[in-house]
């Protein structure tokens, strides 16, 4: 029986477009680790599943053959003289004849899970399964094949971008990623946690809207009970997270690791040559890979700086679970629980970059709130070095509009209504005179606020603040 799927409205309507076509379908589904894409597809396809596998990690050819044997077994419990198969291209000869037996009416889905697993060393398997859909599925309009792996990269890289005999074969294709913030909200209170908005958003800066890390959540826990019994007891669901996630997803994590453990130590991101300069990466053509396979998976994304006349992108961290871990789960020595730690400075400090990288993953909720969501936008940040002849500046979030029109966004995290002393009206205004100088001459500039809980009304409010966001608007539907 299948159970409900949260969220995925967009990612349905292909999968159901591809079981009502009638030609061949081949669709490769990827995303990182335990964002839920065996229970979409397990789910949603119950009824149409006729054959389903999956890699094992760390298992060799031997163990992963073996797995297939059994799995052939369970689902087709009819055909009693199955032999053991000896080599991947003996494995599909024997799933043709199964299924070149099975002609029910309808769409019939066949379901091969964690494939980079599956194609270890000298195995031969991607040959084999180019093989088996080159003379065989592709011409069985009534099977839809579908393709699975956490490591994005390696999906991209083997299958998607495959220049042997998957060239081109893919027919559709879907990134699955983390719940947005209304998701994640629709998902707990399906499960019966009724968590305000606020802390919803606290929840997101430690799981990331990944289904799996939601699901440890328990019913009649606080907030403060649920990350404390996750992520700081022995056997929390997310306390060996870590150490499982990128050794999961990457061959050789040990370099992705040094990359992340660097940009973690820098909110704004760094540049490959920053990168380089720290020493204790990779160097050429194997950090650019590493850079690649990071922002396949997600964990890492690409910003421009704006205005940067050297054009040189800056790699930001943006996996809310491992700036969490490295901020607080790794550091925490002393075993301290949560209810002490998220009572300190760090923690509050900590907070506003967790927020601020929420909403670069929700631009499209922020234009929605602006009124611009027909307005071809682009969005960066900027920093400004300070010298001994001015003062350095940084813009959190721009928003550079098509209309000629530059949102500046300031993001601020915090419990109630955030207020705009005399101090910060300073800062204001040095920063805004500081873009200025710097930006193309016709474009108007528009100060945005991004918080919780709005602005507090006051003189520097009414002076300075040209519009607001509140937590309200991050937590709508996805329209662009």
């Amino acid at each position: 029986m299948s159970r409900t799927i949260i969220g995925r409205k967009e990612e349905i309507k292909i999968l159901d477009s591809l079981l009502a076509s009638n030609q061949p379908e081949l669709l490769a589904i990827y995303g990182r680790r335990r964002v839920g894409k065996t229970f979409l597809i397990r789910n949603h396809y119950a009824a149409e599943l006729k054959f389903t596998c999956s890699g094992e990690s760390g298992a060799g050819t031997v163990t992963q053959l073996a797995n297939f044997y059994q799995q052939l077994k369970i689902c087709f419990p009819d055909k009693k003289q199955i032999q053991p198969p000896v080599s991947w291209q003996h494995a599909f000869i024997i799933l043709r004849e199964l299924l070149s037996s099975h002609r029910s009416r309808g769409k019939k889905v066949i379901f091969f899970d964690e494939l980079p697993w599956l194609d270890t060393h000298k195995s031969g398997f991607i040959a084999a399964f180019g093989y088996f859909w080159n003379m065989y599925l592709s011409e069985r309009p009534d099977i839809l094949t579908v393709i699975c792996g956490s490591a994005a990269s390696w999906m991209i890289r083997k299958i998607v971008n495959n220049k042997g005999g998957l060239h081109n074969r893919i027919t559709q294709r879907i990134r699955l990623l983390p719940f947005n913030l209304k998701e994640t909200r629709e998902y707990l209170r399906y499960r019966k946690i009724n968590f305000s908005d606020y802390q919803v958003l606290q929840l997101y800066m430690v799981t990331g809207g990944i289904p799996h890390y939601l699901n440890a959540v328990k019913r009649g826990d606080s907030l403060r009970q649920t990350i404390n019994h996750c992520c700081f007891r022995t056997h929390g669901a997310l306390a060996d997270e870590f150490q499982n996630l990128y050794a999961a997803l990457f061959k050789n994590p040990e370099k992705h690791l040094r990359v992340i453990h660097a940009l973690s130590k820098k909110s704004k991101g760094l540049t490959r040559k920053e990168l380089l300069s720290t020493g204790k990466l990779i160097t050429g053509g194997g950090l650019s890979t590493v850079l690649e396979e990071l922002v396949d998976s997600g964990f890492v994304v690409i910003t421009e700086p704006y205005f940067n006349k050297k054009k040189e992108s800056l790699f930001r961290l943006v996996d809310e679970f491992t700036l969490f871990y490295f901020r607080f789960m790794q550091a925490n020595k002393t075993r301290n629980d949560w209810s002490t730690i998220s009572n300190t400075e760090p923690y509050i400090s900590w907070c506003g970059y967790a927020f601020e990288n929420i909403c670069f993953k929700h631009i499209t909720q922020i234009k929605n709130a602006l009124g611009i969501s027909g307005i071809h936008t682009s969005y960066s940040s900027w920093y400004q070095q300070g010298n001994d002849m001015k003062k350095s500046a940084q813009i959190d979030l721009l928003l550079v509009r098509a209309d000629n029109t530059i949102n500046i966004c300031e993001i601020k995290f915090g419990a109630k209504t955030f207020s705009i002393d005399k101090r910060y009206s300073t800062v204001l205004q040095q920063k805004t005179a500081a873009f200025r100088e710097v930006m193309p001459a016709g474009r108007g500039l528009v100060l945005t606020f991004i918080t919780p809980y709005g602005i507090a009304d006051n003189a520097w409010r009414q002076q300075f603040v040209d519009n607001e966001i509140r937590m309200e608007a991050l937590f709508e539907q996805d329209t662009l």
